[in-house]
């Protein structure tokens, strides 16, 4: 029996939860443009873009999930840029399914947790809850900082390190992407380590001052996670080729 759109845009709304979260102001999750119904190739990529979906059609895919998604203050004139985007995806017949914070704050498949998986750890604790949903996640460490940010500098291209916390951090937070918000929500949950993508320049002087260990692992490379485990499920579960589309991005 053939796969249809409506197939997948329903499981990956089930399984991330997609309702529950309050996203950014005018952030859209969810599919966020059709195809003619039907699908024999799954993608993931971070970002919605032309160049990434030029890849996404060279490769054949014909349903493709980002964390970032093309609308964030809808709606907008299908004009410019906007145009080259649709226009790229719909010449290739391709659906795009967008999933920002659902996808951040997962306990399975979210970056947050995948995250502390991928170092071997157990996210056990909520972090950064927003309207009664987490966005980060909280884990048991045993270990160095040293250690840690050997693991860090073994799984990512370039890693900040910014270290004022204690040498022997027995929770660890984990915040994707941007972790700006994160910061000030450290302490009072007793925590003074965070893995997190990118954080404004401010906070150097507030990690010092409050004594914090913050790794910087790029806001790209920290949410490739959670797109891949979504789509490496999808293609178990419906038996359809998936590939990962990458954009070369170093921020």
């Amino acid at each position: 029996m053939p796969i249809t759109l409506s197939d997948l845009a329903t499981y990956c709304d089930a399984r991330t939860r997609r309702t529950a979260y309050k996203d950014a102001p005018g952030a859209f999750n969810g599919l966020q443009l059709a195809n003619d119904g039907r699908v024999s190739k799954i993608g993931a990529a971070v970002d919605a873009g032309t160049e990434t979906f030029k890849r996404a059609a060279a490769a054949g895919i014909d349903f493709l999930i980002v964390h970032h998604g093309m609308y964030w203050d809808m709606p907008k004139p299908i004009t410019g840029t906007v145009y080259e985007r649709v226009a790229t995806l719909m010449k290739a017949n391709c659906a795009l399914y967008s999933c920002h914070l659902p996808l951040d704050g997962h306990p399975e498949i979210g970056n947050n947790a995948l995250l502390a998986v991928q170092l071997g750890l157990n996210p056990t604790r909520p972090f950064l809850i927003r309207d009664g949903e987490p966005i980060g996640w909280i884990a048991a460490h045993a270990g160095t900082r040293a250690a840690l940010r050997a693991k860090l500098e073994a799984l990512y291209p370039r890693v900040v390190a910014i270290e004022y916390g204690a040498e022997s951090p027995i929770d660890i937070a984990f915040c994707s992407g941007s972790g700006n918000s994160a910061i000030p929500e450290l302490r009072p949950v007793g925590v003074d380590t965070l893995v997190t993508g990118e954080l404004r320049e401010e906070w150097f002087t507030y990690a010092q001052e409050n004594r914090l260990n913050l790794y910087l692992c790029g806001h790209y490379a920290t949410e490739v996670h959670g797109v891949r485990a979504l789509a490496a499920e999808l293609s178990a579960k419906f038996n359809l080729p998936w590939e990962w589309v990458p954009s070369d991005n170093p921020l």
